[in-house]
């Protein structure tokens, strides 16, 4: 007597992988997002090798995460895998402040983001 099973919200043949709370704003991730979209996997690892972006980092390991999830739970064919989606949404903002002149204060808001990338098996 247990729950019944969940449903696949992704296709047969799609693998996916989530990362929350990354360190960075919406629209800097977005930026580096946009660059592996619709690229085969192993190309889109390589062009996150050599970006210079700091958070260009955490969205390989979530690409690597998706390609590991495809391969062992899904059976997927690594090599003809690509990014169908590369989703970024909004996080938390932490709020801090910095003190400022005659006694006042400045706000910093430390923006986060979500990070979700869908890797799709390619019909041949």
């Amino acid at each position: 007597m247990g729950k019944p099973k969940n449903e696949r919200r992704v296709a047969d043949n799609e693998a996916r992988a989530f990362a929350k709370y990354i360190d960075s704003s919406p629209y800097k991730l977005n930026l580096v997002a946009e660059m592996i979209r619709g690229k085969k996997a192993e190309k889109a690892l390589v062009d996150l090798d050599f970006c210079n972006k700091r958070v260009a980092r955490d969205v390989k390991k979530v690409l690597q995460s998706a390609v590991a999830n495809a391969e062992n739970n899904h059976s997927l064919d690594v090599d003809r895998l690509y990014v169908a989606e590369a989703t970024v949404g909004k996080s938390i903002v932490m709020k801090r402040f910095m003190a400022r002149a005659r006694g006042r204060a400045g706000r910093i808001e430390k923006f986060f983001s979500n990070l979700t990338v869908v890797v799709r098996e390619k019909d041949e």
